[in-house]
């Protein structure tokens, strides 16, 4: 008859060789999604976004059309030399603004929502910090369709899954080994 103390301490070997074999390369991934996790958290804070200005319109009766808002935009790209490719535009009726995005940098124009009038042009960080912190960084430089962003999110979701079991056992196992030597 198997000794179940002995039995233990085999699965527990077992264990922690496991863990230590799959945590060495999976560190480096969770290193870089606990730093960008806490960038994204603070990114207002730290100023990771571009401060969102107000409209300095004199006249606030009608709101300009969204397609001149990207056209101001993209002539304030073609100036700085950048592409002009719009990703997406975000009205703030609020602020009485519109902050247009760009498919292939990280900038933003942000455009007074009634005379048209630039406001601001900055660089949006958040946005290639999430980019980073969800592995479709590689995809946006290889203009690939997030092929490297699945790849990189399931292995370091199934790895942080199977780290989190084996660590569970290499904490519970030691307690049952010494439970069962005392009986």
């Amino acid at each position: 008859m198997k000794n179940p103390v002995q039995s233990k301490v085999k699965a527990l070997r077992l264990y922690r060789i496991f863990h230590r074999w799959l945590g060495i390369p999976l560190i480096l991934f969770f290193f870089i999604i606990g730093i960008t996790s806490i960038l994204l958290a603070w990114k207002k804070k730290v100023e990771l976004l571009p401060p969102t200005s107000k409209s300095q319109s004199e006249s606030k009766e009608q709101w300009i059309l969204p397609s001149e808002m990207i056209q101001v935009a993209q002539h304030a790209m073609d100036s700085l030399g950048e592409s002009n490719e719009v990703d997406r535009i975000d009205i703030r009726p609020d602020k009485g603004i519109a902050k247009v995005t760009f498919k292939t940098h990280f900038s933003e124009v942000q455009v007074d929502g009634f005379s048209g009038k630039i406001l601001s042009i900055d660089t949006r960080h958040s946005d290639w910090i999430e980019k980073v912190h969800d592995g479709s960084i590689i995809d946006f430089y290889v203009d690939s369709d997030e092929t490297s962003k699945l790849i990189y999110s399931s292995l370091t979701s199934i790895g942080l899954i199977l780290m989190s079991i084996s660590g569970f056992y290499l904490w519970y196992f030691p307690k049952k080994i010494r439970k069962l030597k005392q009986s």
